[in-house]
């Protein structure tokens, strides 16, 4: 039997998580001490660079947000696991409910050096149970919190195109593409609302989340499917 297919995986869905996931890393990055939130990797070769130049005060704010990152996965897999049978709201959206307040909470830490960290952790944290939960659209493996698996499965699926003239290759293609546009233009909202409204923008990723936790109550999101 066909499953039906899952609000979750919608491509509206991860077009609104995307912007979310640009926004963050353009909001870390530019008022929240040139840390990404989403880009671990980014932050990996940030703690390399800072040990290669004996500055180990500074390499300690890219660590920790690595950590929590971590901490988020196993935290949303253990919603997952305890609230999977739930009957009134979606694991996925009580780890959403669990983003927006996290966010919500952020957006009043002053700018310095001390609460930079600590909100740079918490959205770090919050990436993590964002990309755990929703690894899907429309059937497809799609990240919305990062871009390097998509621009490669998306350059993959249009060089199958080419080559057979599939053109399920070719939408498969186009949704990777389409997810990596809108977190570009999730990063260039970021970076316009955050010159404007400094820390308090994070409050726009927040209303994003809770535009999608809304979505999630449309007819096709059982609170017992699996992703």
């Amino acid at each position: 039997m066909k499953k039906r297919k899952q609000m979750s995986e919608a491509f509206l869905t991860g077009a609104l998580l995307a912007i979310v996931g640009g926004f963050l890393d353009a909001y870390t990055y530019i008022c929240r001490g040139a840390v990404f939130a989403n880009a671990q990797t980014g932050n990996i070769v940030l703690m390399g660079i800072k040990l290669s130049e004996g500055n180990f005060s500074d390499a300690g704010q890219y660590i920790i947000p690595i950590i929590a990152f971590i901490a988020g996965i196993l935290i949303s897999e253990t919603i997952k696991g305890i609230f999977r049978k739930n009957s009134f709201l979606h694991w996925r959206q009580i780890i959403l409910a669990f983003e927006i307040i996290i966010l919500v909470l952020s957006a009043f830490l002053p700018s310095n050096r001390a609460n930079n960290l600590i909100t740079n952790t918490l959205v770090s944290f919050v990436c993590s149970l964002q990309v755990q939960s929703f690894r899907k659209i429309n059937g497809n493996s799609i990240a919305t919190t990062m871009c390097t698996g998509n621009l490669r499965s998306a350059t993959e699926l249009l060089f199958s195109f080419f080559t057979s003239k599939n053109k399920e290759s070719l939408n498969r293609s186009l949704q990777y593409f389409g997810i990596i546009l809108f977190f570009i233009t999730g990063a260039a909202i970021g970076a316009a609302a955050t010159s404007i409204l400094d820390i308090k923008a994070v409050l726009f990723a927040a209303f994003g989340l809770l535009v999608v936790f809304f979505i999630l109550f449309k007819t096709g999101e059982k609170a017992n499917e699996e992703i």
